[in-house]
């Protein structure tokens, strides 16, 4: 049984937690047959049509979650995947990825490298909202 958005996901689905909407609507679509999965989309482009001319909706502002004095690599980058919600992980995925190995293989020191994932989110996201 799918639940609504607003009902948190049971461990199977999604660790218990409340996730943003695209990434609930692409598990929904994810787990509908390839039939629904096109009505799907076909509501979801009639929604998009229904805004203005040349509107799109705003990008949100990240969420505001404070860094812990003590955190690991790992939790920084879900913590930052949580605060960034609205950014897509692909284009991340390089810098991120470069600097997680460089903490794990090379030793380099996880304060360091979480302060230049903090520099890399939000870099990402001035990029995406400067286009917007």
């Amino acid at each position: 049984m799918i639940t609504p958005m607003n009902m948190p996901l049971g461990n199977k689905a999604g660790g218990g937690r409340r996730g943003d909407p695209s990434r609930r609507l692409a598990e929904i679509a994810g787990r509908l047959p390839e039939e629904q999965q096109r009505t799907l989309l076909q509501f979801a482009e009639f929604l998009l049509a229904q805004l203005p001319e040349g509107e799109e909706a705003p990008l949100p502002e990240p969420k505001e979650i404070p860094r812990p004095e003590q955190e690991s690599v790992i939790k920084a980058m879900r913590r930052l995947s949580e605060t960034y919600h609205m950014l897509e992980r692909g284009p991340l995925l390089n810098e991120t990825s470069a600097l997680m190995a460089q903490h794990v293989m090379q030793g380099r020191s996880a304060v360091e490298v979480i302060d230049e994932l903090e520099v890399v989110f939000a870099r990402r996201y001035e990029k995406v909202r400067s286009s917007s």
